[in-house]
């Protein structure tokens, strides 16, 4: 066993961190306030090579694998939520969806535009009538004349707004349940095909969420993602990655709640002193400091295991469940030990405290996790 990050990788955490400290930061609030996306940040992150981290060289990524990915999701949500979210429903869902699932010319297609930063992608499953629920999707896309027709809509689909090219599932063969899902590419300015309602969000604000609409939305065969059916399942199998996203989203959000809180405890006086001597913020600090490094573990063994190209449906759901629902209850100390201050913009644990609620519920809340683990423990 190794525990420590390789020299590549460190440099990689200062680069990635070092990215975030300088173009990101100084515009959190602002973003958030605005709830506006900046694709320069995207575009900044592509010239980095961050976009295509898990790709290889000849598609313009960096072929490097998922614990260098998680990193990489991990500072940017250090500093802001929203941009470490609208990242990951790029690279992990977007991307990896057409890399892992599509025709080698899909893959040069698309690929080098989405690892460089020059498009955003989305990818979109839910609707309003399914959610946990994913098998139920209703969207329907008919064969006629060699083309498929595509109607229905998707919703919460993170970078709904402004995705040049959408991943979206669709059912083909009425009647067949999970197995008459298939999957599509839809590029932004295909007829039939647009953005709908943004959604007003309680947090993770700079990522933009919205809907998409499918009406009368004609596409070639070439723009069937892997083959005719096999969409749910290929979309799982993404999920999969996925869920180590939001894994690593909710260690990073956590350290810079921590962060945040450990050095508001040691300037803030009360009694005399700083906050920091009294033993009730240490335990604090300590619960705080234990619960995000035993995420952060478990996060990059799902990692490692993502890229051994082993099972890890099991594992990716423990990180996501455990890392997400530590970093609600840091996200909660910090905001206490910040005491009335926590609760005003001027400090970042407020917006901490609002974006870490997402975590429990996208990518499969809590409960459908639970489901996920019990049944693979189960089956073994």
């Amino acid at each position: 066993m190794q525990f420590e990050l390789t020299a590549e990788q460190t440099a990689l955490r200062r680069v990635v961190r070092e990215f975030a400290e300088a173009e990101i930061k100084p515009h959190v609030l602002e973003w958030d306030e605005r709830q506006d996306f900046p694709s320069t940040v995207l575009r900044g992150l592509g010239q980095l090579g961050a976009l295509g981290v898990i790709f290889p060289e000849d598609l313009g990524g960096a072929d490097l694998g998922y614990i260098d990915y998680a990193i990489i999701i991990e500072e940017l949500a250090r500093v802001d939520p929203s941009i470490a979210l609208s990242v990951a429903a790029h690279v992990s869902l977007a991307s990896n969806h057409i890399f892992v699932h599509g025709s080698d010319e899909q893959r040069r297609k698309y690929l080098p535009k989405l690892t460089s930063g020059e498009w955003i992608g989305c990818w979109s499953l839910t609707e309003p009538e399914a959610g946990s629920d994913a098998a139920g999707t209703r969207t329907a896309a008919v064969l006629e004349g060699g083309e498929w027709v595509l109607n229905g809509s998707k919703t919460f689909t993170t970078n709904a707004q402004r995705a040049d090219v959408c991943v979206a599932m669709a059912v083909t063969d009425p009647g067949s349940a999970k197995h008459g899902i298939s999957a599509f590419v839809i590029e932004k300015r295909t007829p039939g095909f647009r953005a709908g309602r943004k959604e007003n969000k309680l947090g993770m604000r700079a990522s933009d969420t919205g809907e998409l609409i499918f009406s009368n939305c004609r596409l070639p065969g070439s723009q069937l993602v892997g083959a005719r059916g096999k969409g749910f399942v290929s979309a799982m199998s993404i999920l999969d990655g996925g869920r180590v996203s939001i894994a690593a989203l909710s260690v990073g959000l956590a350290q810079g709640a921590y962060e945040a809180a450990v050095a508001y405890a040691k300037h803030r006086k009360q009694f005399g002193q700083a906050i920091s001597n009294f033993q009730a913020i240490q335990h604090k600090l300590a619960d705080m400091a234990t619960g995000i490094e035993a995420a952060r573990l478990l996060t990059y063994q799902a990692g490692w295991t993502l890229d051994r190209k082993k099972r890890v449906t099991k594992l990716s759901s423990m990180a996501k469940l455990f890392a997400s629902e530590t970093a609600v209850r840091v996200a909660n100390e910090a905001l206490q030990v910040h005491g009335g201050y926590g609760f005003i913009k001027d400090y970042p644990v407020e917006k901490f405290y609002r974006d870490v609620k997402l975590l429990t519920i996208g990518e499969g809340t809590s409960e459908i996790q639970r489901l996920i683990i019990a049944r693979q423990i189960l089956s073994e």
